[in-house]
């Protein structure tokens, strides 16, 4: 007899994600392996394998594949690597991003290049290599399911943000490039959706978090009365790599404590 909660199983499948060393993504991945799933990380190196650590300490299988997101020439070949390597993908998270904060009219140029690389361009490049291969995937059950993608979008992905117009313009760019993918695939048993984090505490956000006007301004808009931490996602990420979601695609998750609703 099936069960509710079994739809929320990812036991005996494979994610492949970036961002996971720290912060939300590490959180996601652990949060990917804890409902079942086997883990590749995508890192810029081998240094930090804390997170394999943690996701083995589980019973699951994780392993490092070294890419730096913002290299074209890193990502290309990449997700035929890991097939190569033996690994199924049928969960793709990005998560991987960096975040450059000036006034507008100083912002440089190579900080505008290196925040769209990593945080649009890697998604897109990723998305669109994991989402030809789960093409070719056989379809899974009547649903005809061959594959999730979660990307992260942002609360700039709807808003404009104060003194960082290259993360808010990449985020933007990942919430249409998420509805724009599903509108393509959603058909053919790929679901595609993004999960808009709020203002979490994290060491992206720590220039925020030190600024106590700043932080102070922002938590009296939240609803929820506190920061998000990282634990905070690993509902959401379960929920849209899952069957639980086999009907939704094209949405963008806020996870924000209610500051979309002020």
């Amino acid at each position: 007899m099936s069960h509710v909660m079994d739809l929320f199983s990812l036991k005996d499948r494979t994610a492949l994600i970036t961002g996971a060393t720290r912060g939300i993504g590490q959180s996601l991945a652990i949060a990917l392996a804890e409902a079942g799933a086997d883990v590749v990380l995508i890192q810029r190196d081998f240094s930090n394998t804390s997170t394999k650590e943690e996701i083995e300490k589980l019973g699951r299988k994780a392993t490092i594949v070294q890419a730096d997101l913002a290299s074209r020439d890193e990502l290309r070949g990449l997700v035929n690597k890991v097939l190569a390597d033996g690994h199924d993908i049928d969960i793709l998270a990005n998560c991987g991003g960096i975040q450059r904060r000036h006034p507008a009219e100083r912002f440089p140029d190579s900080d505008w290049d290196e925040v769209l690389r990593v945080n649009l361009n890697a998604v897109f490049t990723l998305c669109r290599d994991v989402g030809a291969y789960m093409l070719t995937r056989q379809p899974n059950g009547s649903s005809k399911h061959r594959g999730s993608i979660i990307n992260i979008a942002s609360l700039v992905s709807f808003q404009g943000g104060l003194n960082v117009p290259a993360y808010a313009a990449a985020k933007g760019g990942v919430a249409q490039l998420t509805k724009a993918l599903s509108n393509q695939w959603a058909a053919q048993g790929i679901n595609v959706n993004a999960i808009a984090p709020g203002y979490i505490h994290t060491d992206m956000n720590e220039a925020l978090i030190t600024d106590e006007k700043r932080a102070a301004s922002i938590l009296e808009r939240i609803p929820a009365g506190r920061w998000g931490l990282p634990d905070d996602f690993k509902g959401a990420i379960v929920y849209l790599a899952s069957k639980a979601s086999l009907y939704v695609s094209g949405e963008i998750l806020t996870v924000d404590g209610g500051w979309m609703g002020r």
